[in-house]
């Protein structure tokens, strides 16, 4: 393996919406966040801005079914985002403003059955000045936020005593989404196809979550991009089995079973070839004041895929805070096999080695992601910088370093704005290009 690196603090965070700086600013920015971060010293706990969606509300259940709907909740939810690329080897820059528009109406709860319909528009506002996957500008970098009008989510549920479940189009966010996520920070999100039951006794400290998928319907939809399919077909198996060993430490065990149908009119790496068998165990517990976050997978080339390959996931976390400033030290591995790196086309990947977005698919000779970072809250303003080095896990490739930073401020449960900016330094560059990216996001919800 090459030489690492030392590590300095940087800023991490995500969020229900994110928009891109002004061409040019991004490294003023980013000094003036970096030096924000290093000043935050506010009492309170430390929270993450996050791009999560934001779960189904729970309502009082109702008497009758015409209750179920008369007393439903319709929500609206609006994100604005300008998002910048700035990539060598590319002679323009991104610019990219987007609105994602989002409509949502869930029933009343009648003898724990619920009904929930979601409807998503991505517009754009100005001209397409990026590379959406299907708009044919080449000349620019990509941001993969085609526009469009998607059924997002279109379910029903139940909610029982010991067990719940749901059928149809449905969010399944899977832990840290390192698997299974939802993608929630392109303006897409991906959602899921199928049926996912969950038991959990509360007698017992116990939770097992199966789920069936028959289509994931993914971020490059409505309709299939000229590079990527919208919809990836298949047998997908989901198990995850929590089990709490105290309230300080608890252990999953997971499968995920992939056997994803071919889309020929695209390269088999984009649909058949992500056919796997994954097999893993996670721990999240804590010493004293350290938090720990661990994790072991082992996967091979499943159903119909043309691979031939066997490799290894594991990743170790620890994080501890301090006058309401949180810490964190981690080291995160996918190995390769047979110039095959570990897959995962399900992952909520942005959220994984560096926001600059370069290894949203594991290199051929794996990767190894050392990373630093620190967070803190003064008020209502969120701060987090995090640094990487990436190097190769098979080969003594150096791939480079990035600077993450994020700051964001919610002005009250209806608006709230983020700056985000990400800024990857190559050492291959043979393989990957100088990135820098920044965000301006604006969300507004109803």
């Amino acid at each position: 393996m090459g030489k690492r690196v030392g590590c300095t603090s940087t800023a991490l965070a995500r969020s229900n919406m994110t928009t891109t700086l002004l061409a040019g600013e991004y490294r003023a920015i980013a000094r003036v966040l970096l030096a924000a971060t290093c000043l935050t010293t506010g009492p309170a706990a430390v929270a993450q801005a996050s791009d999560e969606p934001a779960g189904e509300t729970k309502q009082p259940p109702v008497s009758s079914l015409s209750d179920m709907i008369t007393q439903g909740e319709l929500s609206l939810n609006f994100r604005y985002r300008y998002e910048y690329v700035d990539q060598d080897g590319f002679d323009r820059d991104a610019k990219a403003s987007t609105l994602r528009s989002r409509l949502t109406l869930q029933s009343g709860s009648w003898n724990g059955v619920r009904l929930l319909g979601e409807v998503d528009n991505v517009s754009y506002l100005g001209s397409d000045r990026f590379n959406n996957t299907d708009n044919g500008n080449t000349s620019y970098p990509v941001v993969a936020d085609p526009k469009g009008t998607d059924l997002n989510q279109l379910l029903i549920s139940y909610i029982g005593a010991d067990a719940s479940g749901k059928y149809g189009r449905q969010r399944i966010l899977h832990g840290n989404q390192r698997f299974v996520g939802g993608v929630a920070w392109r303006q897409n999100e991906q959602t899921y196809d199928g049926l996912r039951a969950i038991w959990a006794p509360d007698a017992r400290n116990l939770s097992v979550d199966y789920a069936y998928v028959y289509n994931v319907n993914r971020l490059f939809g409505p309709d299939d991009t000229k590079v990527q399919p919208a919809d990836l077909s298949g047998d997908n198996h989901f198990l995850r089995v929590d089990y709490k060993l105290s309230n300080l430490h608890k252990v999953t065990a997971f499968a995920y079973v992939l056997d994803i149908e071919n889309r020929g009119r695209y390269d088999a790496g984009k649909s058949v070839n992500n056919s796997t068998d994954t097999y893993g165990l996670e721990y999240a517990g804590a010493l004293g004041p350290v938090k720990i976050d661990a994790a072991y997978a082992w996967q091979t080339d499943a159903g119909d895929s043309q691979l031939d390959y066997s490799t290894t996931y594991y990743m170790a976390e620890l994080k501890s805070t301090f006058s309401g400033i949180t810490g964190r030290l981690g080291f995160e591995v996918l190995g390769s096999d047979n110039k095959v790196g570990f897959k995962t086309p399900y992952a909520t990947l942005h959220k994984f080695q560096g926001w600059a977005d370069l290894f949203l698919a594991t290199p051929q000779d794996g990767i190894e992601d050392l990373y630093a970072g620190v967070s803190g809250r003064w008020g209502r303003l969120a701060l987090e910088a995090v640094y990487h080095n990436f190097q190769a896990e098979s080969s003594s490739a150096d791939f480079g370093d990035e600077i993450d930073l994020v700051a964001g401020w919610r002005f009250n449960d209806t608006v709230g704005v983020q700056l985000h900016y990400a800024d990857f330094s190559t050492d291959s560059p043979s393989r990957f290009a100088d990135t820098r990216k920044a965000w301006f996001t604006l969300s507004l919800a109803f």
